[in-house]
């Protein structure tokens, strides 16, 4: 053994241990104090570097939570605002309901009612320009579709809505292909006359959808005509003498398109036909619209006659887009052509963590001349008029058309809600715990294994310290050899 007095290797050693020792409780006292197993680089730099990343992530996820609840509250804004255009609506129609009962409303009453109309109209229009969220204004039609009719003379209106045919739609034209054209019902009557002027001699009754006519044997075909033609708007149908062989026969003609307006005729005296009934239908009329969206143009099969007493010429997809040929366009498209121009904007919603993670939904327009437009061509809630009968009962369809629409509307709305918004929290919600799970494991102070390392490097510490002090005295030891010399 070496005794030396400028070097003891002893202590050296014990020093060192002493330093280690602190430097591990240091570390541990870190992870007790703060939680968390990495506190710098250091401590495991491919942990520090993977956790960081998910810590980003979470961040993201959880701020898209937010996005995604704010959203929802965006439409439950919106909805609010259609539910109470909604409930106008149904005012509305009570109001037109009671202007149509000619036989007790007066002039001062349908005048009133249409008065109160106007002042609804009014409100409704507010409630389009006033719904905001925030500063978003979200029923006058900046965060939505319109399309704009280019073809007047073959349309008579367009709705497409924020999506077609599965998808989001973007700036570009409507293009309208014939499948199979509108009919409107017909029958040419069998009994033959002379000319139009030839008197019809049996006396007797023939019906026409449900009203009766009343021949009395000295009236002329024209005149019989005549009658028929004068009830045009009870029945729906109006007659004309038309050529037969050398001779001349009535023709009922019904006056809208599509298989819900028939004409069902009954004559048992043989006035004007050999048979005792005659019945006919029209056909709805089936197209194929094309629109631009963000996954190219698609085309989808738009169907008349799709509703309660809904024209054949009134045509609809299963989403609640519409379109309304005008009879020119009903012969005219015979081959797929541009009728209309639909400007498209949407609000956008960061529903994801990540770039490019987002969706466009397009709010409705609400205001009243947008609402009712596939009802009566040319017409909306707003040019309803009630003062007179046919205005009365244009004035209910029109309305039917306007709630059904706000309906489909705010269903679009619900469905996205539901479907997508509240979904998609969902979704983050549970991501977001996942990965700080995830997180936690490789981040976080198994604070068990923790106490038992600082435990066992607090009591190596205090045992090399006192190493460290007997490890010094070894050199004293010499002093005892000087002195015996």
């Amino acid at each position: 053994m070496n005794l030396t007095i400028n070097t003891n290797l002893a202590a050296i050693t014990a020093l060192n241990n002493v330093e280690q020792s602190n430097a591990e409780l240091q570390t541990s006292i870190t992870r007790l104090s703060t939680g968390l197993r990495i506190n710098s680089g250091a401590d495991d730099p491919a942990g520090l570097v993977i956790t960081q990343n998910m810590q980003a992530q979470i961040a993201g996820l959880n701020q898209a939570s937010q996005n995604t609840q704010d959203g929802i509250n965006m439409l439950k804004t919106a909805d609010g605002g259609m539910a109470e255009i909604q409930n106008l609506l149904i005012q509305v129609r009570a109001l037109a309901v009671a202007s149509a009962n000619t036989a007790v409303a007066d002039a001062s009453t349908l005048q009133a009612n249409q008065l109160q109309i106007q002042s609804t109209i009014q409100s409704i229009d507010r409630i389009a320009s006033s719904t905001q969220f925030g500063t978003k204004e979200l029923l006058n039609g900046t965060a939505g579709t319109t399309s704009n009719v280019t073809d007047a003379k073959d349309v008579a209106s367009v709705y497409i809505g924020g999506t077609f045919g599965g998808s989001t739609v973007v700036n570009g034209p409507i293009s309208v292909g014939q499948v199979t054209p509108a009919s409107k019902a017909q029958i040419t009557l069998t009994k033959t006359f002379a000319s139009p002027n030839s008197i019809v001699p049996t006396v007797g009754t023939f019906v026409v959808n449900g009203y009766a006519f009343d021949s009395t044997g000295g009236e002329s075909l024209s005149t019989i005509v005549g009658s028929i033609n004068q009830m045009s708007d009870t029945t729906g149908v109006t007659a004309q003498i038309i050529p037969n062989g050398p001779n001349f026969s009535i023709q009922l003609n019904q006056n809208t398109y599509g298989s819900q307006f028939d004409i069902n005729y009954a004559d048992a005296s043989g006035i004007l036909n050999t048979a005792t009934t005659a019945n006919s239908s029209g056909t709805d009329g089936v197209y194929n619209v094309t629109v631009a969206t963000i996954d190219g143009n698609k085309t989808v099969a738009f169907t008349g006659g799709q509703g309660s007493a809904t024209s054949g010429l009134t045509l609809s997809d299963n989403t609640g887009n519409s379109l309304v040929l005008t009879e020119a366009g009903n012969s005219d498209i015979t081959v797929t052509q541009a009728v209309a121009q639909l400007t498209a904007s949407q609000v956008q919603f960061q529903v994801g963590a990540y770039a490019g993670q987002s969706v466009a939904f397009s709010m409705p327009s609400a205001f009243a001349n947008q609402l009712g437009t596939t009802a009566i061509p040319g017409q909306n809630v707003s040019t309803m008029n009630v003062n007179t009968q046919n205005g009365a009962n244009n004035a209910i369809q029109i309305i039917d058309a306007a709630i059904n629409q706000v309906s489909l509307q705010r269903g679009s709305i619900g469905a996205f809600q539901a479907n997508f918004l509240e979904s998609n929290s969902r979704s983050l919600n549970v991501a977001s715990q996942n990965i700080t799970a995830s997180m936690s494991d490789i981040r976080d102070t198994n604070m068990a294994s923790e106490i038992t390392n600082f435990t066992k490097y607090q009591i190596l510490e205090q045992s090399g310290i006192t190493v460290l002090s007997q490890a010094n005295q070894l050199p004293q030891q010499i002093l005892t050899l000087l002195k015996g010399a």
